[in-house]
């Protein structure tokens, strides 16, 4: 979606010409676009469908009549045309970087106390240790997060599957029964191939846990438990390593959740898992 980018009206005069020809939901979310400007890039699908009194659904057909491909790219567009930041008073460009990276990660650990409860570390802890078998799935940067969680639960003694092609991971949801878990993470929580897998999964009648960095998402609104942990990216479209340190730390604090639950078996296998590592070490 090209427009004029010079000018900070850009995308709300582009906005504005486009009403007339909206319904009334759509409407709805173009006066959302209107009034949130460049704060769009902080709100997720499901946190403008709420504002506007509408479903996802509706929001992304509304970009999509606005002449944008769905609400990623105009989140892009809202982005592009944000006010820039006020310079750092760090004049090297590596040492600005790494103190803003720092600040990042700083935060969103800080953040992780504040938004996943001791109650709801334990509701999705028991949702996991009565699972008979648990599927992981994670798509881009969030796959490396899955890939360390379905490693975690393995070593507790789960039974865990975790294939990084996303229609195995349809396949292995389509298969769950309601004695299985579905552990869905996602930063944006609206990564198309993860979210299926959630809503496949629970169509299953299995489990689903969410761990995202949004509280209102597609993949949320798929779950029976939400984790929401994570910060904010520092260049829109470059996802920071905060996101991930702060999921990952909730996977540590879940993992150590479990290990409390299922006790002495869990330790044994915590035992065997040290056996292994032991003999793959010089």
């Amino acid at each position: 979606m090209e427009m004029d980018s010079a000018s900070g009206a850009g995308l709300a005069a582009h906005v504005r010409a486009h009403l007339s020809g909206l319904r009334e939901t759509e409407a709805r979310v173009a006066q959302v676009v209107l009034d949130k400007g460049a704060e769009l890039v902080h709100l997720s699908v499901s946190d403008v469908a709420a504002l506007a009194g509408t479903a996802p659904s509706s929001v992304v057909r509304a970009c999509q009549r606005l002449g944008f491909r769905g609400y990623q790219e105009l989140k892009i567009a809202a982005a592009r045309q944000a006010p820039a930041e006020p310079p750092s008073r760090e004049r090297d460009p590596a040492a600005r970087a790494l103190a803003d990276t720092v600040r990042a990660a700083r935060e969103a650990l800080d953040g992780v106390a504040a938004t996943v409860t001791p109650q709801r570390l334990r509701e999705a802890a028991g949702l996991l240790d009565g699972a008979g078998r648990i599927l992981v799935v994670g798509a881009g940067l969030s796959g490396a997060v899955a890939l360390d969680t379905a490693y975690r639960l393995r070593a507790l003694g789960c039974a865990v599957d975790a294939p990084a092609d996303p229609l195995t991971a349809q396949l292995a949801a389509a298969q769950l029964t309601s004695g299985g878990a579905c552990l869905a993470i996602s930063h944006t929580g609206a990564t198309r191939t993860t979210v299926d897998v959630a809503r496949t999964a629970r169509r299953s009648g299995a489990g689903v846990l969410a761990l995202t960095s949004y509280a209102r998402s597609p993949l949320s609104e798929a779950a029976d438990c939400t984790l929401v942990a994570g910060g904010q990216d520092l260049v829109f479209g470059l996802e920071t390593v905060a996101s991930r340190l702060a999921h990952l730390t909730v996977v540590d604090a879940l993992a150590l959740t479990l290990l409390g639950l299922r006790g002495e078996p869990a330790h044994a296998a915590l035992r065997t898992a040290a056996d292994v590592t032991v003999d793959h070490s010089y």
